[in-house]
């Protein structure tokens, strides 16, 4: 009972946290500024030298190829902030996340080797898909998971899209998860992990914060479990994002989804590191908890102790 009492105060602290960054204001990251200047400094020149349309086309181009380039590095911060990795204060911790569910062949099974190893996740959820499956979102929660925001429609346009239609497609994916477990999801992660340079502006005032990760093991396109393992656990260390999907899976020789595979050989490597898998909220709210983070907390200004906590991490 103590437990879940202190949970349920962890997660009132989070939304108070959240609540706090809505009215934050959007800051164009360091492409979009440029890219801003880029253009406003077109117009001028073609004016003064209207032969030289194709130098300029050819530079516009070739800035909308970069920030598309910069778009698949989430954690580079050059098009807008991420979270590549946890808090340093969040001592011990690996955050394991899994995107592209809920399925119902795959999840449930995620499920039961987590509980076989105490251990916590995030799952990444697509709106229309948990609409789908509202009673397996709920079982991802109750068994202590976080359940997070990946989009409604998981398109493969999303990334291109304006903000306001990113803005509205996320709202749609954050009602339905909430109505399904009564908390709102305080992370999300965009489609195929490619955020673009809309992503930004859409997720001002939300409270949400975009969570990339610091290695992934491409477990969507390589079905050899050994790859896959290697790729999640070279250099494992505290404060690691690690990503799977329990969502679209490859399929091993033997047509078993990998990440179940993968999964135990996984939480054994980390076990054996001295580590332990949470979840994203659950490491957040560590780091805050640590004497770093509470020395600039006060219950006025909760999201202070969880940006002191975030600093190093490179998000807002």
């Amino acid at each position: 009972m103590t437990t879940q009492r202190n949970r349920e105060a962890a997660l009132r602290h989070q939304d108070a946290a959240r609540g706090a960054h809505r009215g934050a204001p959007w800051r164009p990251a360091p492409a979009l500024l440029a890219s801003a200047a880029l253009h406003v400094a077109a117009v001028p020149t073609l004016i003064a030298a209207p032969g030289a349309w194709g130098p300029v086309l050819a530079a516009l181009a070739a800035n909308h190829l970069a920030l598309g380039l910069l778009g698949l590095a989430p954690g580079g911060g050059w098009i807008g902030p991420s979270l590549t990795r946890l808090p340093p204060a969040a001592t011990g911790m690996v955050a394991l996340t899994f995107d592209d569910g809920p399925d119902p062949e795959v999840t449930p099974r995620v499920l039961e080797i987590l509980d076989r190893y105490g251990a916590r996740a995030s799952f990444f959820c697509i709106g229309h898909r948990a609409a789908l499956y509202p009673d397996l979102v709920r079982r991802i929660a109750a068994c202590g998971h976080s359940v997070e925001n990946h989009s409604h429609w998981h398109g493969g346009a999303f990334a291109a899209r304006p903000p306001w239609r990113i803005r509205r497609e996320l709202v749609q994916a954050q009602a339905v998860l909430t109505a399904i477990t009564g908390r709102a999801p305080h992370f999300i992660r965009a489609p195929f992990g490619i955020r673009g340079p809309m992503l930004d502006p859409a997720l001002a005032g939300t409270g949400l914060r975009h969570a990339g990760w610091t290695r992934r093991g491409r477990d969507t396109v390589c079905g050899v479990p050994a790859t896959v393992l290697a790729r999640l656990t070279s250099a494992l260390r505290s404060g690691d994002i690690l990503m799977l999907h329990d969502g679209g899976s490859a399929r091993t020789a033997t047509g078993e989804p990998v990440v179940l595979a993968v999964l135990p050989a996984l939480l054994d490597t980390i076990r054996a590191a001295g580590l332990r898998a949470t979840s994203l909220p659950e490491a957040m709210d560590a780091a805050m908890d640590a004497p770093s983070a509470q020395a600039v907390r006060s219950p006025a200004a909760p999201s202070a102790a969880w940006a002191a906590a975030s600093r190093a991490t490179g998000t807002r």
